[in-house]
């Protein structure tokens, strides 16, 4: 039976692939929805958000491909249980990911945001200056991407420490594993990136209690997910100065209504969640690695554990 590999999401990058595929695995008959072909002849799909039904539509799909970085978009409950599921893993991510954290991270360092903020009352004023290896910076979230990013803020010479749910082993980061050792990161922390994925357990993650046990005045670049901040929590820790400014790539919902106080904040700098973003070329070559990873019957990079939803 003749396989084919159907591609559901921006049809400008799907055409990108479809050069790589022509290229690489001609045999493969490669689709964009929603020129679907023989539903029976689907075997892969790679998708932002897949169409309903997929057992019954595609009978004989053997992996679903997520086109991003990211797999809380999907509904699992709704996948057939037996379908692997695998999220984007590809340099491009990587290196817009890093490119956007270490210029946050190095604004806020550098005190940016309060030069704006005097640019704009016409003042003149040199602030301290501190060096990288006196500022703590911690990574939440210790996956591909957190990991990239702690190589380059420690070549930077940061202070860097690093947690996650599980344990983990990163040159030159001191890391923290498991809600015990989450108080004792946060209060060595200066500057927190959040990179976690969206589950349930981190559904709410930046909250109050949260931002009670950083230092004060602690820097905050958010490009986790939107519902990991709470909204409220964060306008009140901006407030009492125990978060001194915030950079947010990600909101809850996207966009954000028109009224909404993050927009005019003095304190909050915002960005379109643009801060990594998948390359079309790269990907499709991470893809068509894959395949021959499943069809050698090898694990393929970015299989979804769906008992930890990433």
């Amino acid at each position: 039976m003749k396989t084919t590999f159907l591609y559901k999401s921006d049809p400008a990058r799907g055409r990108l692939w479809a050069d790589v595929f022509r290229r690489r695995a001609p045999d493969i008959d490669f689709r964009i929805w929603p020129d679907i072909g023989d539903p029976a002849q689907v075997r892969f799909l790679a998708a932002w958000e897949p169409p309903d039904d997929l057992a019954a539509r595609f009978p004989n799909l053997k992996v679903l491909f997520s086109s991003g970085a990211g797999v809380d978009q999907f509904d699992f409950t709704a996948l057939p249980a037996e379908l692997p599921v695998v999220r984007m893993v590809e340099p491009g991510i990587v290196r817009g990911m890093v490119e956007y954290v270490t210029h946050a991270v190095l604004g806020l360092h550098r005190d940016m945001p309060q030069y704006r903020r005097q640019q704009q009352e016409g003042l003149w004023k040199p602030l301290p200056v501190r060096t990288a290896r006196e500022r703590r910076v911690g990574v939440l979230g210790l996956g591909s991407l957190g990991q990239a990013v702690l190589e380059q803020l420690v070549a930077l010479g940061f202070d860097c420490a690093g947690w996650s749910r599980s344990r983990h082993e990163v040159a030159g980061v001191q890391c923290h594993a498991g809600a015990g050792e989450l108080p004792a990161f946060l209060a060595r922390t200066d500057i927190l990136v959040c990179l976690l994925p969206l589950t349930d357990s981190t559904r709410g993650f930046l909250d109050a209690r949260l931002f009670s046990q950083l230092p004060e005045g602690a820097g905050l670049v958010h490009v986790g997910r939107g519902p990991q901040l709470v909204d409220a929590d964060l306008l009140a820790a901006l407030e009492s100065g125990r978060i001194g400014d915030a950079v947010l790539d990600v909101t809850d919902p996207e966009p954000l209504p028109r009224e909404h106080a993050f927009w005019r904040h003095p304190r909050v700098q915002l960005t379109p969640h643009i801060a990594s973003m998948t390359q079309p070329l790269s990907a499709a070559e991470v893809v068509l690695d894959n395949l021959e990873r499943f069809e050698a019957g090898e694990p393929m990079l970015g299989l979804v554990d769906r008992a930890r939803g990433y």
